[in-house]
């Protein structure tokens, strides 16, 4: 069930990234593709049609998507704020007692991220940068096999620590209610139940409903990736996510029912979902295939989980700590979770991961739901250059520049030299009449 390999073996397969654009579509996505788009039509051309016809054609557009993909007659996409209001009223205690403290946790997090304006005086003049929020976000909260508020928390928390003044949210039809519920709890007012690259599409070009936005942040299926990838430019995004993953570095240290339990938990969210062991005891690495094969019969999501270990899991026995070190540097995990003695020191040996997880009592699950720091990490490797969801996400830098007359006709020879050796002659033009003024 969770394989054993050796480093190289593992180069080849499970550690091997493959580009998001080059992945193999699963068949049963291709057969539905075609099914309503036409034979040899791909997810990417299917998706470019969603796209132009929300563009052109707006609500209608959206009308009718939902009724092909969604199976669903709408004709409004906004929720009415009394349904948020009765999905939050009607939660039970314990849960409303949950999302409470997930909230309180995520905004004091966020809250404590610094966004300085600075200026100064020392160059001629004033010189600074100048941090503005985005006037309008969308955020995309997916529905798939599992309800996600977590999700939708992690997400328009960042952006209204930032200053946002207009946030909004798309999620697929007939939304469960927790999501409602913590679209209440968060303050939301605009809740659009559009799903899939329609929804990305409506936030991209806006509609006659649906509000254009000036940045999309989210993860989503297949599609939805699809679509922010054809929205990039039009609007600003925080990403494109592929499937979610989980590496671990354990050693003789690690409790294996501890360590079992997070990989499992991270297999339970998608078949393509990535959940991988490193470790030097062959002792441990056998101790948590054995707790993986025994957990897994008690889960609700045993066929998911099982497809996942076969696709993206497995144990890898290492020479050493420095090997698992580096090999998970070079594979760059959304969330590395390091249940080893030192996890401080071995942290301070890798630079690319989404998130660290330092030990065994601070486990990837808080950081899904209540550590604090956003649950929406990079994946695919793009941790090497990438962050997780944060308040910069949300806003812009501006530069100000504010020169005095003496800085300005001073550098302005310079200037009119570097705009010749470009043969921009207006350029030079514009500086000379500084300089000769």
């Amino acid at each position: 069930m969770l394989k054993l390999y050796d480093v190289d073996t593992a180069k080849k397969t499970i550690l091997k990234r493959q580009p998001l654009n080059t992945q193999q579509v699963p068949e049963k996505i291709k057969r539905g593709v075609e099914e309503i788009f036409g034979n040899g039509v791909s997810p990417t051309q299917a998706v470019g049609q969603i796209m132009a016809s929300v563009r052109d054609e707006g609500d209608a557009a959206l009308q009718r998507w939902s009724q092909v993909l969604d199976h669903t007659d709408l004709d409004t996409f906004l929720i009415p704020a009394e349904e948020l209001e009765d999905a939050y009223r009607h939660l039970p205690e314990d849960i409303k007692d949950a999302l409470d403290t997930a909230v309180e946790r995520i905004r004091d997090f966020h809250q404590r991220q610094p966004l300085p304006d600075w200026t100064t005086t020392d160059m001629g003049g004033s010189l600074g940068q100048r941090v503005t929020p985005v006037q309008r976000a969308g955020v995309y909260v997916p529905g798939g096999t599992a309800p996600l508020p977590s999700s939708l928390l992690m997400s328009v928390i960042p952006a209204q620590v930032a200053g946002v003044k207009r946030v909004i949210v798309t999620t697929p039809p007939n939304p469960d209610p927790t999501i409602l519920a913590s679209a209440q709890l968060c303050g939301i007012e605009e809740v659009y139940q559009i799903g899939g690259a329609q929804a990305i599409a409506a936030m991209t070009f806006g509609t006659e409903s649906v509000p254009k936005v000036d940045k999309i942040v989210g993860a989503g299926n297949l599609f939805v990736t699809i679509a922010k990838q054809q929205a990039y430019g039009i609007v600003g995004l925080d990403g494109l996510a592929g499937p979610t993953e989980t590496m671990v570095i354990a050693d003789e240290s690690a409790n294996p029912e501890w360590v079992a339990s997070d990989l499992l938990a991270q297999a339970e969210h998608d078949v393509l979902a990535s959940a991988i062991l490193l470790t030097p005891s062959r002792k441990l690495a056998l101790a948590v295939q054995r707790e993986v094969a025994q957990q897994v019969e008690t889960l609700s999501r045993v066929e998911i989980i099982l497809q996942s270990l076969e696709n993206k899991g497995g144990a890898v026995i290492t020479p050493d700590l420095k090997t698992a070190a580096k090999l998970a540097d070079d594979y760059a995990a959304e969330h590395l979770c390091l249940a080893v003695k030192d996890p401080v020191g071995l942290a301070e040996k890798i630079n690319n991961a989404g998130g660290f997880f330092l030990g065994d009592h601070s486990f990837e699950v808080l950081g899904d739901y209540v550590a604090g720091p956003s649950h929406i990490m990079p994946t695919g490797g793009t941790a090497r250059f990438a962050s997780p969801l944060n308040v910069m996400d949300f806003v812009k830098i501006s530069s100000m520049v504010a020169l005095d007359p003496d800085t300005g006709k001073d550098l302005s020879p310079t200037a009119a030299l570097i705009a010749r050796v470009e043969s921009l002659t207006a350029h030079a033009a514009s500086a000379d009449f500084r300089s000769e003024s």
